[in-house]
């Protein structure tokens, strides 16, 4: 697994030739904001002759600088009082781009800054914008032994700055690997092979759940899911748990569930007309958290506890497959009536956070947290946006506006959602044969509050709604759901995002 390095570089020589580098970017709000008066000379001059410099990403002859490259790309309307930092984004990715194209490997990226708040992390979102811009498919880097597009990037930052990013990126790659890659390079046992290979001397305790009689008594529900994989040794499902502990004394805790279903056919109420297409991406949750993970396992912050369980499935379709109408108990002892068999991606996480809830019932200022491409809705209610559903624990402690805003401020943005009391009555057993219904029979994305009610549903069968305001031991708990941001472009096979690692990694260190 590689991932782009990010180079410290505090020379500002260093944006000449011979620097060792091959060519000078700059991300810019506009033409009058570039601190070198080489470049701007160079962009004023240029702009005489050129109406696009300024205005696009452009590629400049430039004797003297580094590589004899200088891409200008600008920022596209950052006075716009709609506009956020991903023009920065936006901005990096356009100049890398050329600088690829052009030939280099090697280039120095210069990010000019905006006055405006929104604006503080400009440069983090730009650098981490290239990441995601060089990313290649697993599949494809392994079938033609690619080697990485770009040898590092270079910035103008101190080491303490570049080594935070390259943790970050290097958790970001991880992510984009597990997520992005098809169903059997990435089944559920070669995920949690893989995410062995990546904690190998880590320093974070793993644990790989294997054993079918350990997985139907530990995790019911998950297993339920998973009942007609288990035939087939290359699709068992899989529990892979990490934990890191940071030095000194522990301030806080956090606890993770990762949504790993590696491939949903939609089970018995089989996904029809194409809707299978792109399944193989429904383990973006599980793929983030393990990310987060890797973040955390470079960069040892002190004080804090992280506990984390991915639930790794394939829904597969056979004669052994659950379906709709089953009654199921949880792990939490919760009887479960199977609403339909393509909503499973809340019974893998239920299981997952009934563990977590017993090891957090304990622990120093716990939050909890579900992450999950769990539900169209959320695309039809916010299009390509990550949406945060809590409990009125994490709402007292103003845990989504935390990481709205420090999403926001990194490029991650996402949208709040409110738990209300007519979610709680969608999940109600019309039969009272059950405690409580998974689903109703229709797709998320045409039922009301399709992404709200199922962090209702996972409240209840987990048991943590047993931890409200009002209990001895109120618990914080949030739901994320990421089916509209986990990906980019293509909605089946767009390149993964590894949305929302960067969030949650600037919230549990903040």
């Amino acid at each position: 697994m590689t991932a782009i390095n990010f180079v410290d570089v505090n020379d500002n020589d260093a944006i000449f030739e011979g620097s060792g580098w091959d060519a000078v970017i700059v991300v810019t709000p506009s033409l009058d904001a570039i601190a070198f008066d080489e470049i701007s000379l160079l962009a004023s001059h240029g702009a005489n002759i050129d109406a696009r410099i300024g205005r696009s990403a452009t590629l400049l002859f430039a004797p003297g600088l580094a590589g004899g490259r200088l891409i200008i790309s600008p920022l596209l309307n950052p006075q716009d009082d709609i506009q956020d930092v991903r023009a920065y984004a936006d901005a990096a990715r356009k100049g890398l781009a050329i600088a690829k194209e052009a030939g280099a490997i090697k280039p120095l990226l210069v990010v000019a800054p905006h006055s405006a708040e929104k604006y503080q992390q400009s440069l983090a979102v730009s650098a981490l914008a290239c990441g995601q811009e060089l990313w290649q498919a697993l599949e494809r880097r392994e079938a033609l032994g690619l080697k990485p597009q770009m040898q590092a990037i270079g910035l103008l930052v101190s080491d303490q700055q570049a080594q935070v990013l390259n943790a970050i990126e290097t958790g970001r790659h991880l992510a984009r690997d597990l997520c992005g890659t098809e169903p059997e390079r990435m089944s559920a046992p070669m995920f949690a092979q893989y995410c062995q290979q990546a904690f190998a001397d880590s320093g974070l305790a793993i644990e790989v759940v294997e054993d079918r009689d350990v997985l139907e008594r530990d995790y019911p529900l998950l297993s339920a899911v998973g009942r007609s994989s288990f035939a087939v040794p290359r699709h068992q499902p899989r529990v892979v748990k990490l934990e890191y502990c940071g030095e000194g004394e522990i301030e806080r805790s956090y606890f993770f569930a990762g949504k790993g279903v590696v491939y949903d056919t939609g089970g018995a109420d089989i996904k029809v007309a194409g809707g299978m297409a792109g399944m193989s991406r429904d383990k973006g949750g599980a793929a983030a958290v393990a990310g987060l993970m890797k973040t955390l396992s470079l960069l040892k912050p002190k004080g804090i506890r992280v506990v984390a369980e991915l639930g790794l499935v394939r829904n597969s379709i056979g004669s052994e497959a659950f379906v709709t109408d089953e009654i199921i108990t949880s792990h939490a002892g919760v009887r479960v009536r199977i609403g339909n068999t393509d909503a499973e991606g809340r019974l893998v996480l239920a299981d997952l956070l009934s563990h977590l809830r017993l090891k957090a019932a304990d622990a120093v200022n716990a939050q909890l947290f579900s992450v999950a491409t769990l539900t169209g809705h959320v695309v039809r209610a916010y299009g390509g946006y990550t949406a945060v559903v809590e409990n009125a624990v994490a709402r007292d402690q103003q845990v989504g506006e935390r990481l709205q805003a420090v999403g926001e401020a990194w490029g991650e943005p996402l949208e709040l959602s409110r738990l209300r009391r007519e979610d709680y009555q969608k999940i109600v057993d019309p039969s009272a044969a059950a405690d409580i219904i998974s689903s109703n029979n229709a797709p998320s994305s045409v039922t009301a509050r399709g992404h709200q009610y199922p962090a209702a549903f996972l409240l209840q069968a987990s048991g943590l709604q047993q931890h409200g305001l009002s209990s001895a031991k109120p618990l914080a708990y949030s739901h994320v759901d990421i089916a509209g941001s986990a990906t980019e472009g293509d909605p089946l096979y767009g390149k993964p995002t590894a949305t929302p690692l960067v969030a949650l990694f600037n919230h549990l260190c903040q």
